[in-house]
């Protein structure tokens, strides 16, 4: 079993507060590569990547599975602002973007967050 899947297998799916609850609280410094009223970016610091960065909404949604109808609007802004961020960052060649949803999908902090890869070939399938 690798060390993400280990994680999400002992990730907290019920916990009230994450790692990125704290960081959007400012209880955990960070420096934001992008931040507006709905969401934030910065660099991942297990990056997988040359570039590695997440966006994550400010709102806590705990997966993807787990929006409702009226997050519509929301997911779209995390897709542009992550465009926006990889064309600030350089990744004119392309990038990967990752959503992992619960234990199988290998999430291991229960806020909805956007990986967006890039910066060398990616390979498929991803895994």
């Amino acid at each position: 079993m690798s060390d993400e899947v280990a994680k999400a297998h002992a990730a907290d799916a019920a916990a009230e507060d994450t790692i990125f609850g704290k960081i959007l609280r400012k209880e955990i410094p960070c420096n934001f590569i992008y931040e507006d009223d709905k969401c934030v970016a910065f660099h991942d610091i297990s990056a997988q990547a040359p570039t590695h960065f997440l966006v994550i909404p400010r709102k806590a949604i705990p997966q993807l599975s787990k929006a409702t109808d009226e997050d519509e609007a929301l997911l779209g802004h995390l897709m542009l602002v992550g465009k926006k961020v990889a064309a600030q960052l350089g990744l004119d060649d392309g990038f990967r973007v990752v959503i992992n949803d619960g234990k199988n999908g290998a999430q291991s902090v229960y806020h909805l967050h956007l990986h967006f890869l890039g910066g060398r070939q990616m390979k498929w399938p991803p895994g």
